[in-house]
């Protein structure tokens, strides 16, 4: 069964960094585009960042200079980088590895990871 499964979030200043982490089970990682999506607090999904399987990183507008998306195959890993957080950043992130477009919210998800960004 594929499974995903996020951890890196917690309480971040603003300003401040964090590296998320999503650990993928049950699918040759190095096969599929991957994404990350986030939630925050009472609004719908929003499309953040996508890497495909050649390494090519795919970036939201509102986010891009602040975002770094990687992965690595041989861990079946994939990260995500946030830079310069802001408190309109406080999310849940989830790792995807979506059934659609780049930026689909359809497919296998994690049960995410939660990045609050406050002083």
């Amino acid at each position: 069964d594929v499974k995903l499964v996020e951890s890196g979030g917690g309480l971040v200043q603003p300003g401040g960094s964090v590296r998320l982490s999503c650990a993928a089970s049950g699918f040759a990682l190095s096969s599929y585009y991957m994404s990350w999506v986030r939630q925050a607090p009472g609004k719908g999904l929003e499309w953040v960042s996508g890497i495909y399987d050649d390494g090519t990183a795919i970036y939201a507008d509102s986010m891009r200079g602040r975002l770094t998306i990687s992965r690595d195959n041989a861990k079946n890993m994939v990260y995500l980088q946030l830079n310069s957080l802001k408190s309109e950043d406080s999310a849940m992130y989830y790792c995807l590895r979506p059934s659609g477009a780049h930026n689909s919210f359809s497919g296998d998800r994690g049960q995410g990871t939660q990045v609050t960004v406050s002083s």
